[in-house]
């Protein structure tokens, strides 16, 4: 194994707890500034390391073992590690890889049950139908169908829509978007690892579409994770699904951040080739259709990391 501390900048401290911070190598690879106030942390040990940004906020470990992941690979990657050694990184940790390692992760691919605590609806609210003008044409300009049960109230002196999170048909949030020009524009309640959507999949499908905003996954039955990232119980609540991912980022430089988790899990990406106006799914639902959005996102998809490293430069390139 090689000892990681070499490769890192010359210019580093130690804390007596055994953390090692430097400049990060990983801020200007993912669209941020350089980072010049050693905001990178790094913990090694004979079993392996840890490192986190708190600049950019990227993560990567490796245990001897496993195998590398994407997050490692690319963390060595700016550290200037030649690709032939990260190899024989790979194929060495792999050698040491125990009976415990095996089991542990037959145990981690087993499947988690999901669930989530019943929460109530704010009070005083309406489903919204025609006689809620302002509510009912945000719903109908953006194509969003009606058939959901939007709900707004009648109490609020800031216009909105509250549209009720569930998991299993039961209600355990909700989510308010506001319509008028203050901010913020949403509040949730939202729980730890919840991702809207599951109840508007279909049990014959064969893929599910992974979107941030939740007016992107109505737009599409597609599931939504609420904001641009994807943490780790979100991760297993989409794995429990069972079928294909396709990730479709919106086409902005925060969007990017949910391609490299649909990397690192060896998911779909998705990244059409829409117009500059067009920064998300529902952009695009806007203006071509449901059908034709649909159509555009399955033939985009992609998983040869060369192709969507070119369609992430494009996209921030144009911003």
């Amino acid at each position: 194994m090689i000892d990681i501390v070499s490769y890192l900048p010359s210019k580093r401290k130690q804390t007596s707890s055994g953390w090692i911070s430097f400049n990060a190598p990983c801020c200007v690879h993912r669209g941020e500034s350089q980072d010049k106030k050693s905001r990178g942390g790094l913990k090694s040990s004979s079993e392996g390391w840890s490192f986190h940004c708190f600049n950019c906020g990227y993560k990567a470990s490796f245990i001897l073992g496993r195998s590398l992941s994407f997050k490692a690979r690319n963390f060595l990657k700016w550290l200037n590690v030649p690709q032939e050694q990260i190899e024989i990184i790979n194929l060495e940790s792999l050698r040491h890889k125990t009976i415990h390692g095996i089991i542990s992760d037959i145990k981690t691919e087993k499947k988690i049950k999901i669930e989530f605590e019943e929460r109530q609806l704010p009070a005083d609210l309406d489903i919204i139908t025609q006689e809620h003008t302002q509510q009912y044409e945000y719903l109908k300009n953006r194509q969003i169908p009606l058939n959901y049960p939007f709900m707004t109230n009648i109490n609020s002196i800031r216009p909105g829509i509250v549209i009720p999170f569930t998991h299993n048909n039961t209600i355990v949030g909700n989510c308010t978007r506001f319509l008028d020009a203050r901010t913020p524009k949403y509040i949730n309640d939202m729980q730890q690892g919840y991702v809207f959507g599951t109840d508007l999949q279909s049990k014959d499908w064969d893929f599910c579409i992974v979107v941030e905003g939740v007016f992107d996954a109505l737009a599409i039955n597609g599931l939504a994770v609420l904001h641009n990232d994807i943490n780790k119980q979100q991760v297993e609540l989409i794995k429990s699904l069972e079928r294909q991912v396709v990730v479709v980022p919106d086409q902005d430089k925060a969007g990017m951040k949910l391609v490299e988790v649909a990397q690192e899990q060896g998911w779909f990406v998705s990244i059409p080739d829409w117009p500059e106006d067009v920064k998300d799914v529902n952009d695009a639902v806007i203006k071509f259709g449901r059908l034709a959005t649909l159509m555009m996102i399955m033939e985009a998809k992609e998983t040869n990391k060369i192709k969507i490293e070119i369609r992430k430069k494009q996209i921030v390139k144009r911003l």
